[in-house]
């Protein structure tokens, strides 16, 4: 089954794009390093707030993710309708995936923009690739510090110099029927198929971790 027959068949109309929990109703939100501000009073970069942010996004996506479960990796990456050039696939499949043989396996469509500004809907298109995983073949602990660093001169980084934005990342976990979209430093989303999911993920795997470190 390739992406978009399981979205179809288990995510019916969801479109893998931003704001995933408005789309869907089994879903919720988390605020990464609540309390804490990207700069310091100096206008320097908080590190102390980045490396609780990694911590916070890192633990959430152990709890939703076992060494067992079938991974869809996807990225949206977004490019001007101007721009003739060959389409590549993202960095993000040569810098985080371990196993780099992998990379013959990875897939590609091209859809319409996913932003909501009609102006920025008929300037940019969308090319998402996806490639099937587990969590063995990925670097993730780098993978999720780059998605974090997404908008901040910080290293690991995301995307390259055809990609207009940094790529949109997403887990798709086949196995459990979760999603999970970590957006930048800020939060991340996920939604499920069914509602016992999120209240046993909320019960049992994340709200200890949210009470001791999203708190």
């Amino acid at each position: 089954m390739n992406l978009s027959e399981y979205l179809n068949k288990v995510f019916p109309g969801l479109s893998l794009k931003p704001s995933l929990y408005n789309q869907w109703k089994i879903g919720i939100h988390f605020e990464l390093g609540q309390g804490l501000y990207q700069f310091n009073e100096d206008d320097r970069l908080n590190h102390e707030m980045f490396e609780r942010v990694y911590s916070q996004a890192l633990c959430i996506f152990n709890s939703l993710f076992s060494e067992q479960d079938e991974i869809f990796l996807v990225t949206n990456v977004y490019h001007r309708n101007s721009d003739k050039k060959k389409i590549r696939p993202t960095k993000v499949y040569y810098r985080f995936l371990k196993n780099k043989d992998l990379r013959f396996n990875l897939e590609h469509e091209t859809l319409p923009s996913v932003f909501d500004d009609e102006e920025k809907q008929e300037e940019y298109y969308t090319s998402q690739f996806h490639l099937k995983c587990k969590k063995r073949d990925l670097n993730y602990t780098l993978l999720i510090k780059a998605i974090c660093n997404k908008v901040y001169s910080l290293n690991p980084k995301l995307g390259g110099k055809n990609e207009s934005y940094p790529p949109d990342v997403f887990f798709v976990n086949t196995t459990k029927n979760i999603i999970l979209f970590i957006y930048d430093d800020r939060g991340c989303e996920v939604i499920a198929d069914e509602t016992e999911t999120i209240n046993i993920l909320i019960k049992e795997n994340i709200s200890s971790h949210r009470k001791n470190m999203l708190g």
